[in-house]
């Protein structure tokens, strides 16, 4: 459940950053083919720099030190000082080339190989300690043995050193180290030899140690030639089928058919020996060093060898990312701004001009269909064609509008046409009874005519309301300002059950003559509310109050209340300013609404004390005139009168009546 909340949280959101997701998502995922490409370029590039550095620090020192020490070992087993003095000296120079490319890459040395240190170390003591092998007046057999370890030492170094030797320019540097091998085979074949010469004889460890060291020299050679890259196989395979080789592998054959002894080294049988050793050693040396370390050395870091296909790869790689970046950006930002504008468009239409049009058909006034909607052509691209469904959904709710708005005008014009002969025909009734009402007659008759004309009064109270609904103004009105008291008076009269109307007294002040019929009508037409929502037995308390801003009439009925809701759903409906005509259900909340907004009434229905519910209306200041001055308390009421005026006694509209009527 907690991922699934997380996965929501981290969804987009808004059109923009869903699309920008979108977009960006495959923009990303070639992004990182291209970053790992890149990154295995650059390490190959890395690679070849790193091998170049170590074989021309390394690499080729060791391989010339391992040289000069193989002629040295040479020189001493023959014996001859001024060859040996020669071979020291060279040994001498390519030592401290060793050294100095050692201390290059000393810092560096654990991050080549964890092993590598010691065995720089090793070597390194090795040739600080040359001098005193050369002052020793060892055997023979050990000068040998002690020049082959140092050899040895030097052959650890370069292992060590063949997992960075990986440049592609090069043959693999596991086989370039046999191909070394093979040579110190040879090279200490030489050395035993001239021992032997020397001596005049082959002893029987020198003649072991010999044929080890052909076995070894013919074990690696020719099958460590064939691992060799293609190009760097000829100059062994030249060697291999030189006479020079040929005679060296003859001599060898002798010698070991010979065996230990004199025989083995006797002048006939070594004849052209050094000669064909040293040209078979001078030429695998030099094919040695073409195929590892000059090869290496040569190496282009950034040239085809080096980078090849992955080059090629990155290249194209880097101009998909931006073509992919460029596209991703030109189309996203186009669709971005699409949906924006089709969706400040469909906000506009519903937030703006929608509403503005209705509220004009609502007011009756014509609206231009193609002028609000004007009907777009459908586009082949799908946005385009959303757009143009959004203007054929406003264009039908404008015409349905329009059509709603045709009907309930004529509607109300029905309604208007009908009150008006309504009200004729009740002004005329109104007028006939006032005449009866003035002659002398039986008191339980004239009673009978009051009920008469209480009931004509509120059947020209409902056409009133009729007009007021479709906009028109009643006919009645005051030209002089009407007492408050009097206006309470007279919109209880407008009620069927006037006598449960209970009238406290009023504050001294009058309404202006062009309030006054409305007043009476709001005022009657909430207390009829109250006495139709209250049970019979109940009184229907009407009280004004005198305020700084205005008189505030409370009409209070002893019924059983409103819910929360309801009460909201009342006061909305008063407050709003829409009517709906065809809930009829409300007609006396939408006339009271109407008779308020005309004349800048404020009305609020709550629930009172005594479990009923109280109507507040509040009469603005602009709407009174002051007959006496009114004594006000701190907090602005007027201070309240302790007993109710009695209510009036059956009979008719205590004001006069005037123009219209």
């Amino acid at each position: 459940m907690r991922m699934v909340h997380a996965a929501r949280r981290l969804r987009p959101r808004s059109v923009r950053a869903k699309i920008v997701a979108l977009l960006m998502l495959p923009v990303v995922s070639l992004m990182a083919l291209w970053s790992f490409a890149a990154v295995t370029t650059a390490s190959t590039i890395g690679d070849a720099e790193r091998a170049k550095e170590v074989n021309s620090e390394l690499l080729a020192p060791v391989a010339d030190f391992v040289a000069a020490i193989q002629a040295e070992r040479t020189a001493a087993a023959a014996g001859d000082a001024e060859i040996l003095t020669r071979a020291q000296a060279a040994t001498d120079n390519s030592a401290e080339a060793l050294l100095d490319g050692v201390n290059a890459t000393s810092s560096d040395a654990a991050l080549l190989n964890s092993a590598l240190p010691d065995r720089l170390d090793k070597l390194t003591a090795d040739t600080h300690g040359l001098n005193a092998l050369r002052r020793t007046k060892s055997a023979t057999q050990t000068t040998y043995t002690a020049y082959t370890g140092i050899i040895e030492d030097a052959f650890a170094v370069t292992g060590a050193l063949t997992g960075e030797n990986s440049t592609t320019t090069a043959s693999e540097a596991r086989v370039v180290l046999e191909l070394s091998r093979a040579r110190e085979a040879l090279a200490q074949e030489q050395a035993l030899l001239a021992a032997g010469g020397a001596a005049g004889k082959l002893t029987a460890e020198q003649y072991a140690l010999f044929v080890g060291a052909v076995t070894v020299q013919r074990g690696l050679l020719k099958p460590a030639v064939a691992d060799l890259r293609p190009e760097h196989q000829k100059a062994y395979n030249t060697l291999l089928e030189s006479d020079s080789y040929s005679r060296l592998a003859g001599i060898e054959n002798r010698v070991l058919s010979a065996g230990p002894g004199r025989s083995a080294v006797a002048d006939g049988l070594l004849k052209g020996w050094d000669g064909s050793a040293n040209a078979v050693l001078t030429s695998l040396a030099k094919a040695e060093t073409e195929a590892g370390t000059a090869a290496a050395a040569k190496a282009n870091p950034f040239g085809w060898d080096t980078l090849g296909a992955s080059g090629i790869a990155v290249v194209l790689g880097l101009v998909g990312v931006l073509l992919s970046l460029l596209v991703s950006v030109s189309v996203g930002r186009g669709l971005i701004v699409e949906l924006l504008d089709l969706r400040n468009s469909a906000l506009e239409v519903a937030g703006r001009r929608l509403p503005q049009a209705m509220r004009r058909l609502h007011a009756g006034h014509g609206v231009d269909i193609d002028a609000e909607a004007p009907m777009r052509r459908l586009a082949g691209d799908e946005l385009a064609q959303v757009g143009t469904a959004l203007t054929a959904v406003q264009r039908a709710a404008l015409k349905a509008a329009s059509e709603r708005a045709e009907l309930l005008s004529g509607i109300s014009g029905v309604y208007v046409s009908l009150a008006r002969r309504s009200q004729v025909l009740l002004h005329r009734q109104l007028d006939i009874l006032d005449h009866l009402e003035q002659r002398p007659r039986d008191p339980a008759e004239l009673h009978e005519l009051y009920r008469v004309d209480y009931l004509a009064t509120r059947m020209r109270r409902h056409s009133e309301s009729l007009l007021i609904l479709s906009g028109i103004a009643p006919g009645r009105g005051w030209r002089e300002p009407i007492p408050l008291g009097d206006t309470l008076r007279a919109a209880v009269a407008e009620i069927e059950d006037a006598n449960r109307v209970q009238i406290w007294a009023a504050p001294r002040v009058s309404l202006h003559g062009g309030s006054v019929a409305d007043v009476i009508h709001l005022l009657a037409e909430l207390v009829e509310n109250a006495a139709s929502f209250s049970p019979p037995s109940t009184k229907v308390q009407l009280r004004a109050a005198r305020m700084r801003d205005g008189v505030v009439i409370e009409v209070e009925d002893g019924g059983f209340g409103m819910n929360e809701d309801a009460l909201a759903d009342a006061n909305r409906k008063l407050r709003s300013e829409k009517v709906d005509l065809l809930d009829a259900k409300q007609i006396g909340l939408f006339v009271v609404n109407r008779l308020a907004d005309r004349q800048g009434l404020r009305v609020e229905l709550r629930n009172s004390p005594t479990g009923g519910v109280t109507a507040a209306v509040l009469i603005p200041e602009n709407l009174l005139r002051d007959d006496m001055p009114v004594h006000d308390d701190e907090y602005g009421h007027e201070l309240p009168t302790p007993v109710p005026a009695p209510s009036p006694a059956p009979g008719p509209a205590v004001i006069p009546r005037q123009r219209g009527e």
